[in-house]
């Protein structure tokens, strides 16, 4: 008998997935449409910025998603941040903008104008162009009398440039009652040529009014924040609460953004259409459709990025010159529901099931075309959870997170097929999720502790979520013994920053000791590289 194809199995599951997806996607966007809308052909009049009394700039500045030659610029209208509407009437507004070689705007290269719309909850898209490649800019929005905080961004180098150098951080998990933003007004004052937010922005659970573990007095926030998000104005109210954060604002503004999500945008472990409390398919992604779009609506991305009902197409790809190919991938969307529950269990056959998938077919195409056409010298991967094995203890019975892709073996060895397949030598992963820095080696057989690393995978720590948490966090020593290819492992809270060279990669694993006050500093813990051509990371 002819053994079963891996791929047919995938293709056979994916097309029950859509089948399935046609129906109850089309009733989530419908559901939507009649709540809120998109903006009419014929929109109405903008309304006198006059009608804006008080600062609506109160959620600052961002940019991101850059390209040789422009960039994405977002801000949104709020004088009221905390209100549902925002403070601002149901009509559109006009917003200006400008784009200058520096801080001061004596020297404009672009202007422009752009509508706030109601539906949009009054958030501005600009997609400007016709810039300079490979240098900095400075930007801003005016409406009426008000004029926002100065941003500053960066483009791409040219598209074929032999560039020598790019330096990136990495974010993740920013949970709000977690602790305050430290290391987010760190972030903000590094030298950086952009910054990869790998998911959690937001998280879902309720927010009492003492702001969690920053202590705030009694009745400080609203009581609009305590409850789960459920709703497009739940979402759209708990992205206000998180860009009320100075220091958020400070790194947004700082540097342009290029973001992917994880399940915290929407709810805790979903996969696909599948919600963590197991409800009818039809009503949640009616509830996804909202999180998407408050996804959307509040952050720099471009207009192919923008959702239709409960779909948005978030994996994209992004070129610095040839030093750099960024292949950005969404591992929420198109998953297979998690094995055995999505807890920590023991490996099992249906994790291994090659049916199952963590990006579903079309973006592992996707991923594995854009491989092959790669010229550049380092193809990194910004994307969810842990890629290599992470076993729970150095014994027999060892468990794996079956939320990462040691749930999803079949599709991590799809991965890395389509990698060597493509020729990839010098592949880099970036990680958030987990709450911790790892360094990792990313190996075809983990039971050999010489078999050869075939990529490298840098795990951003979060940014607050879990609290202040240790250096050495008390599951230290088991996990590093069971699990050689981890190079370093730390529990503070922190970033990443990135250097690639022609010659090497290198990633410092910045921390801060404590979030659960303000003030804290910040320290590298460590640094790890990879050379060009040697996979496997070592400490610098």
């Amino acid at each position: 008998m002819t053994p079963p194809n891996p791929q047919d199995a995938l293709r056979a599951a994916a097309a029950h997935v859509s089948r399935r997806r046609f129906f109850t996607v089309t009733g989530a966007a419908a559901a939507l449409a009649f709540s809120v809308g998109l903006p009419r052909a014929h929109a109405d009049e903008p309304a006198d910025p006059g009608r804006i009394r008080r600062e609506p700039f109160t959620l600052g500045v961002a940019s991101g998603d850059p390209t040789p030659d422009g960039v994405v610029l977002w801000t949104r209208l709020a004088p009221a941040a905390f209100e549902p509407d925002g403070g601002l009437p149901q009509t559109p507004f006009l917003v200006h903008w400008e784009i200058a070689h520096d801080e001061g705007f004596r020297r404009v290269v672009r202007r422009g104008r752009e509508p706030a719309h109601p539906e949009f909850h009054h958030t501005v898209h600009v997609e400007a162009d016709g810039l300079a490649p490979g240098r900095p800019y400075y930007y801003r929005f005016r409406v009426g009398r008000w004029t926002s905080p100065v941003g500053r961004t960066s483009t791409a180098p040219r598209h074929g440039e032999h560039n020598s150098s790019l330096r990136f951080g990495a974010v993740a998990c920013q949970n709000y009652p977690g602790g305050y933003y430290t290391a987010f007004q760190h972030l903000a004052n590094e030298d950086l040529d952009a910054v990869f937010h790998l998911g959690d922005w937001i998280y879902e659970g309720a927010v009492g009014s003492t702001g969690g573990s920053r202590a705030y007095p009694p009745g400080t926030l609203p009581d609009v924040f305590n409850h789960e998000t459920v709703t497009l104005a739940d979402y759209r109210l708990r992205y206000a609460l998180y860009r009320s954060d100075p220091d958020l604002r400070a790194a947004q503004a700082a540097h342009p953004w290029i973001l992917t999500w994880d399940d915290h945008e929407v709810e805790n472990n979903y996969a696909g259409a599948i919600s963590q409390d197991n409800q009818p398919p039809e009503e949640f992604l009616v509830r996804r459709a909202a999180a998407y779009r408050a996804y959307w609506e509040n952050q720099p991305l471009r207009r192919p990025q923008r959702p239709r009902g409960a779909d948005l197409r978030l994996y994209r790809r992004l070129h610095y010159g040839t030093l750099a190919q960024f292949d950005v991938l969404d591992g929420r969307q198109y998953r297979s529901d998690q094995a055995y529950g999505g807890v920590w269990a023991p490996p099992g056959p249906d994790a291994d099931d090659p049916g199952r998938t963590m990006l579903g077919e079309r973006q592992e195409h996707w991923l594995a075309d854009g491989w092959r056409e790669s010229r550049a010298r380092w193809n990194v991967v910004p994307q969810q959870v842990v890629l290599a094995e992470r076993r729970s203890e150095p014994a027999a019975g060892y468990r794996v997170s079956m939320d990462a892709w040691d749930g999803y073996t079949a599709a991590r060895t799809r991965f890395l097929d389509a990698a060597e397949a493509a020729g990839v030598e010098n592949l880099v992963v970036l990680t958030g999720d987990v709450h911790v820095h790892y360094a990792m080696d990313v190996k075809r057989d983990y039971a050999d502790p010489d078999a050869p690393a075939v990529a490298s995978e840098i795990v951003a720590s979060s940014i607050s979520s879990g609290g202040d948490g240790a250096e050495r966090p008390a599951n230290y020593d088991r996990l590093t013994q069971a699990n050689p290819h981890l190079r370093f492992y730390d529990g503070r809270r922190g970033y990443v920053t990135v250097e690639l060279t022609r010659e090497q990669c290198r990633a410092d694993f910045r921390v801060v000791p404590y979030v659960t006050a303000p003030g804290a500093g910040v320290t590298t813990a460590a640094s790890y590289a990879t050379e060009a051509g040697r996979p496997g990371l070592h400490r610098v």
